[in-house]
């Protein structure tokens, strides 16, 4: 069973004698500054999910369907996908109405949605791009299938 240890009781510290640190200050200027912004929207056939980030690129919040609770094929709905942009709306809401570029990636339903719903929610939407990766040749196809 081991050893048992003894505690003994100490002299009481007088809270006079330490200094006081008290609650760091947190520089909520960063996050109020944030005047123009970028909204990535990556709507898959499987999940929608949506990141907000600074001109440079540096991240400030994202959230998807399936954090949400949405789960199997039901992230993947035009209703999941502006309850996201409203979650993704109210965790910067501090520094909306913020100018913002949209690039939208994907083939999914929620693509539409989202997009309404960020622009119903405040936010200054100054482009919209579509990013969606498309092949130019792609890949050697399979050979033809004799039977």
């Amino acid at each position: 069973m081991g050893k048992k240890k003894v505690i003994q009781k100490s002299e009481e510290v007088k809270s006079e004698a330490l200094p006081k640190s008290g609650p760091k200050e947190v520089s909520e200027s960063r996050k109020n500054k944030i005047e123009k912004g970028r909204v990535y929207i990556q709507a898959s056939y499987n999940n929608t999910l949506i990141s907000v980030t600074d001109e440079k690129g540096n991240l400030i919040t994202w959230v998807s369907a399936g954090s949400l609770g949405f789960s199997g094929p039901k992230k993947s709905t035009p209703f999941a996908a502006s309850k996201v942009a409203e979650a993704v709306a109210t965790k910067v809401e501090r520094s909306l109405p913020m100018n913002v570029e949209v690039f939208l990636r994907g083939v999914g339903a929620g693509r539409d949605s989202a997009l309404r719903t960020l622009a119903a929610k405040g936010f200054n939407i100054t482009s919209v791009r579509d990013v969606t990766p498309i092949p130019h040749n792609g890949p050697r196809p399979p050979k033809v299938r004799r039977v």
